[in-house]
């Protein structure tokens, strides 16, 4: 397989791109998985109030407050049912509403997870190619440069070992 520098620049460039997409989506999933825990904690909640209501019931408003208040036996829960409209509804049919959200963010993340499992898989399969273009390019170099590190007094097997040491070796020419 030959490839040129332009190709290995493409595909260097869409191992690239394949990464971001890929750790774009490993933050919507955590963001979608922070969405579900918060929904079913509020399940947990509106189905954790008695049926005859609660009284001194502590509620959340965020930042660390809560505010004491008494339940009455027959009080819904408002929801948002879409596009920011939010309605009264009874508890259980709020806690059957976020239940059925959650199935569908679950749904959702299983999606994002299988794509994000093909794009690994593509981006694995392009570093492989990158990889192996490089090998190429490199095996055909030495012999093309060989005459003009023999004329500069280094051997050619020099030359290749220390390539391979590149980095980790300090040689004479160094």
């Amino acid at each position: 397989m030959t490839v040129d520098r332009d190709e290995l620049q493409q595909i260097a460039q869409l191992v690239e791109a394949n990464r971001e997409r890929m750790q774009a989506i490993e933050q919507q999933i955590h963001q979608l998985e922070a969405i579900r825990i918060e929904q079913i904690q509020a399940i947990e909640a509106l189905l954790a109030i008695p049926e005859d209501g609660a009284v001194g019931a502590m509620i959340p408003l965020g930042s660390g407050v809560q505010i004491v208040t008494d339940i009455p036996a027959d009080a819904g829960a408002v929801i948002d049912i879409g596009s920011r409209v939010q309605a009264e509804r009874t508890r259980d049919e709020a806690a059957e509403i976020l239940g059925k959200r959650s199935e569908e963010i679950v749904a959702i993340i299983e999606r994002m997870k299988s794509e994000f499992d093909d794009l690994e898989n593509s981006t694995v399969g392009l570093a492989q190619k990158f990889n192996e273009g490089v090998e190429s390019m490199q095996s055909e170099t030495p012999q093309n440069e060989e005459p003009v590190r023999t004329a500069s007094g280094g051997s050619g097997s020099s030359a290749r070992r220390r390539k391979r040491k590149r980095g980790t070796d300090l040689t004479l020419d160094d």
